[in-house]
């Protein structure tokens, strides 16, 4: 494989895999969607999302989503359903997207699509919840808005501008890091004071 071939699986792999927690069904309707269409030049494992139901599961669950992520609290219950979902969905993703790979390297794919696809559902889900205790609904909205933007850019980067992808996503995990230390150090400082 070229070093030209390696960035784009990389970048493709993380950048369906990171939205897959934020939203499982746009992403794999994205997958589907740009395969079917032939929006870009995909490797043939992408095939596998060309598919009548993948397609139209993907899409009607993301419209189910679409609806309870705007309702505050059943979000909440939502995405904690999806919690198990997502994860298993972005290690499914990551394994899809590699190929033709040795055992080993499609474990690992797996566990780095699960771990990454995690990482992005406790961020999107504890946000979430932290907006539900807002009395309006419009921060929700907003929120919801704002994941779903995100997953369709970040699909459609992956998809043409696979190294930037992976930038974008190296970015983003520094960004959740960063603000999981401050929020459980907040938390800590607040239990030490009770």
């Amino acid at each position: 494989m070229s070093p030209a071939d390696l960035t784009a699986v990389l970048g493709r792999t993380l950048g369906f895999t990171f939205a897959a927690g934020i939203n499982l069904y746009a992403t794999v309707a994205i997958l589907g969607l740009a395969t079917r269409y032939g929006w870009v030049d995909l490797p043939p494992q992408y095939r596998v999302f060309d598919n009548n139901w993948i397609i139209g599961v993907a899409v009607f669950l993301y419209v189910v989503e679409f609806i309870a992520d705007k309702i505050p609290w059943v979000d909440t219950i939502w995405d904690g359903i999806h919690t198990l979902i997502r994860p298993v969905g972005g290690a499914l993703i990551a394994v899809a997207t590699i190929g033709q790979a040795r055992p080993t390297v499609q474990a690992l794919a797996a566990l780095a699509g699960a771990l990454l696809a995690t990482s992005t559902h406790v961020a999107k889900a504890s946000t979430r919840a932290i907006a539900n205790t807002s009395p309006e609904p419009f921060s929700n909205w907003t929120l919801s808005l704002a994941e779903d933007g995100l997953v369709l850019a970040l699909g459609v980067l992956a998809l043409t501008h696979p190294l930037a992808a992976t930038i974008v996503v190296a970015g983003a995990l520094v960004a959740i890091v960063v603000a999981g230390r401050w929020l459980f150090r907040s938390v800590r400082r607040r239990l030490g004071s009770l």
